[in-house]
């Protein structure tokens, strides 16, 4: 479709799916999911001044192809972020470099899927000079539908691991899916930054044009917690040397970002000291952060979407706290029933909070992690 008539001339467009934020001016789009139907809403946003309603069973589609226009139309330089851990703190510190430097839009929150990738692009305005657009993925070809709308001109892949396997079907699967943006910066002559340290992300990457950095190590003085974030800071300040701005600069701003959004975030309570990394959680996430863990107590949530790796992924990690002699371990979701865990066990993190309040914790340095179904976040207040 031709949506020259709606963003020929324009500075920005104002699109939403939700109808109760239509104000004058805005593009409506009418979304069908599980337990709602924007349909039902469309008179009521061209009411409230929508000037154009996207509805009817291609409206996803077209939400796509809009984006793609627009971005086709604004034509500023994109980066894609993708990978299986640390693409959105590495979204995050890369954007807090490149800010120093440019006007850049970059994916809020966890806007990184086919719907929030649109949403995105949607978002950005003729006054930006660059783009960050965070791409998740869950199955083979979702890297592929986000690149084939955003249409990168640099991507970075931060690793592969095991997450999401019940949809991917195994980790070939997983590097199979993260390469379909390799695939397509190799095929537009686009530009890779890449952990030389990853032999997987090597191999993935085969004669694609690349900027190499190394894992490096974590820097004095960030907000960050834990050791396995030092790659996400490397790539940050690769990027951000690519681009112009040098590495005082680039580390003065990773020092200064604060991480809000349980992801490697340090809190001081008044009886413990928390390490939250409950956002999301998977083998390799689990184990990088139980092996850069320091402390003496561990509350971790199931990890899921494992498939028929659940059970041995899950011993996996009961194994390891076995070999630490962690003092304290309290876990959450049936999933470490079928395991060897000598630990209590939670059907859910309500039944934590009920055992917390009658046995709170005191004086632990706490590791909270676990992926993001668990709702591990409303421990927080207990401990």
């Amino acid at each position: 479709m031709d949506w020259s008539f709606l963003i020929k001339n324009q500075d920005s467009i104002h699109v939403t799916t939700d109808s109760r934020m239509v104000t004058s001016g805005s593009v409506f789009v009418a979304l069908k999911g599980e337990h709602f139907d924007g349909n039902d809403f469309v008179e009521q946003a061209r009411k409230d001044g929508a000037q154009y309603v996207i509805c009817g069973e291609n409206a996803l589609a077209d939400l796509q192809d809009l984006a793609r226009a627009w971005r086709r139309e604004l034509g500023l330089p994109i980066l894609a972020i993708t990978g299986t851990n640390g693409k959105t703190t590495t979204k995050e510190l890369t954007s807090a470099v490149l800010k120093t430097k440019y006007n850049l839009y970059y994916t809020q929150g966890n806007l990184n899927n086919a719907i929030g990738v649109p949403l995105t692009l949607l978002s950005i305005t003729r006054a930006h000079e660059m783009a960050i657009v965070e791409m998740g993925a869950s199955h083979p070809g979702d890297i592929k539908e986000l690149v084939d709308i955003a249409e990168p001109n640099y991507g970075l892949i931060t690793n592969v691991g095991k997450a999401h396997l019940q949809g991917f079907g195994s980790f070939e699967g997983v590097q199979q899916t993260k390469a379909e943006l390799y695939d397509y910066l190799r095929a537009h002559n686009g530009l890779c930054f890449r952990n030389i340290d990853n032999p997987y992300l090597a191999k993935m990457a085969g004669d694609l044009n690349t900027v190499e950095y190394h894992t490096g190590t974590m820097p004095e003085g960030t907000h960050l917690v834990g050791g396995y974030n030092a790659e996400n800071v490397s790539a940050a300040i690769c990027v951000g040397t690519y681009f112009g701005v040098n590495e005082e600069e680039a580390l003065a701003a990773i020092r200064a970002y604060v991480p809000s959004n349980n992801r490697s975030q340090l809190m001081q309570t008044e009886r413990n000291t928390v390490v939250v990394d409950a956002y999301n959680a998977n083998p390799t996430s689990m184990t990088a952060a139980i092996n850069a863990f320091k402390g003496d107590c561990y509350i971790l949530g199931a990890m899921r979407e494992l498939g028929d790796y659940s059970h041995l992924e899950h011993q996996n990690i009961v194994n390891m706290l076995l070999e630490r002699k962690a003092d304290t371990v309290l876990l959450v979701g049936d999933e470490y029933r079928q395991t060897t865990a000598p630990y209590p066990i939670f059907d859910n993190v309500d039944a934590l909070c009920a055992y917390l309040q009658k046995e709170p914790l005191q004086k632990h340095i706490i590791l909270v992690k676990g992926s993001r179904s668990n709702q591990l976040e409303k421990v927080l207040p207990l401990l």
